[in-house]
């Protein structure tokens, strides 16, 4: 981290990062091709291999609840609406990063985080709001990496029940302690990124392959719950921009961000839309019951690759989401501006802790998903940078002097507000009330069907 000076200056009324100085070391070269990333390409691979990992496994059971329309016309909307609010928290990341290095603060041994965007735009209020949201959607994100780690090897190894994988899972993905911030993921960005692209494609293949089944039935939509239960998963898959401002503060010049989540939408949406139609096709009403489309899926050599792939693509994932936990950690116990990495990853280890417990409470692999995205993904990456976009430029001062300015091909500043708006309203009443009501509902079901700790989640028969 410290092989590299980032000078910090203001350009007119843009933020802009430039390295000084080439590094002289061979080894620091290799290193930078490798370890050290923050072009506009690196926040690419991050953005990308981030927004869909074991969700896109998930994807196929939301098509059997939502029905083959409503599955792909909510994947467009929300994948939109997601580059939508990507965008808006980028605009208020520079927006904070400006009016704090005209005050002379330097950044260089800071990561900032989303909820230090807030409170200096908007005060401690909405600063406590969003670290709760954020690190609440985080942990949970990173618990759900855990369970779907243990479901997918499930279907190479069944000799050890989901649960215990678990815990062997949960003692590897603790390795990530020691990669220090975002800088540090381009080559696993780019490995991440691939891996999930061969998954979505196996998928689709082997459905298509299949055919099928005999008497299949697409009877989806029929019920409320399994409907909007459906939709919110769909809400979590691209609401995974709980880490933008992370991801924007490793890049050399953060204010190129603003289309980087969009593209990385269009191509995601290249692997989502295929795979989980094909699966639904083939499959139908049987992946009500299969929440991981690996479960119907003969075992072969392509599948399990694709299960290998996913498993260390989810490792990295685990990586993305407990990053930001590990900063809050780490500013909380004054560890944060610490050199030495085996000092910090030490610090780290308490935030694995809880992860790990609540991955073996919880092993629902599907239906957490939407629990997740109705509670806490509605609030932390939809309705608080939204409404956060609102009340920071409300004052005509305040757009008066704006570093990012809005489109004027989006309405200006009136189209913002009336985007905005929707967003806040659509989410709060679709995402979290009928979302929310859906979710817990199914949730309590599994509950109630499995029992917590339950040792071994929708596992098929034994070979």
């Amino acid at each position: 981290m410290a092989s590299e000076k980032v000078e910090t200056i203001v350009a007119g009324n843009y933020v802009e990062m430039e390295r000084e100085g080439e590094v002289k070391a061979s080894k620091s070269k290799l290193s930078r091709y490798f370890w050290h990333g923050g072009s506009v390409y690196d926040a690419w691979f991050s953005c990308a291999s981030n927004q869909v990992a074991q969700v896109l496994l998930t994807l196929p059971y939301s098509f059997s609840q939502l029905g083959m329309l409503s599955g792909i016309l909510f994947q467009l909307f929300y994948g939109l609406m997601g580059s939508w609010t990507a965008y808006l928290i980028s605009a208020l990341y520079v927006e904070y990063r400006t009016r704090k290095e005209r005050e002379k603060v330097d950044f260089r041994n800071h990561v900032i985080q989303w909820f230090e965007v807030l409170d200096g735009l908007l005060g401690k209020h909405w600063r406590n709001a969003g670290l709760f949201f954020n690190c609440t959607f985080l942990l949970f994100g990173s618990v759900i990496q855990l369970i779907a780690c243990a479901s997918n090897i499930y279907y190479i190894n069944d000799n050890l029940d989901k649960r215990t994988w678990t815990y062997i899972f949960g003692a590897c993905c603790a390795t990530t302690v020691f990669i220090p911030s975002f800088h540090n993921y381009r080559i696993w960005s780019f490995l991440g990124l691939l891996m999930t692209t061969y998954t979505a494609w196996y998928l689709t293949a082997a459905a298509l392959l299949h055919g099928q089944v005999e008497g299949v039935t697409h009877s989806g939509p029929s019920k409320l719950v399994l409907y909007f239960t459906g939709a919110t998963n769909i809400l979590y898959t691209f609401g995974g921009h709980a880490v933008t401002v992370e991801i924007m503060h490793a890049m050399w010049k953060p204010q190129k961000f603003k289309l980087v989540y969009l593209f990385a939408t269009l191509y995601v949406l290249t692997l989502t839309l295929p795979s989980a139609a094909a699966m639904y096709w083939a499959f139908g009403d049987m992946l009500l019951d299969h929440s991981n489309a690996f479960s119907l899926l003969p075992r072969s050599g392509f599948r399990n690759a694709a299960v290998v792939v996913m498993l260390i693509h989810q490792f990295i994932t685990f990586g993305f989401a407990c990053t930001p936990l590990y900063f809050v950690w780490e500013k909380a116990i004054g560890m944060h501006k610490t050199k030495s990495v085996c000092k910090r990853a030490l610090a780290r280890l308490p935030v694995v802790i809880p992860i790990w417990f609540l991955a073996i409470i919880f092993p629902f692999f599907g239906p957490i998903n939407s629990t997740v995205g109705s509670l806490l993904v509605s609030f932390t990456v939809y309705i608080i940078p939204a409404m956060a976009h609102m009340m920071t430029f409300a004052p005509a001062s305040a757009r008066e002097n704006a570093v990012e300015r809005p489109a004027s091909f989006l309405g200006g500043w009136v189209g913002h507000y009336c985007m905005n708006a929707f967003v806040v309203v659509w989410v709060l009443v679709v995402g979290f009330g009928f979302g929310g009501w859906a979710s817990m509902l199914n949730f309590v079901h599994q509950v109630d069907t499995f029992g917590l700790f339950t040792k071994c989640y929708q596992c098929p028969p034994r070979h």
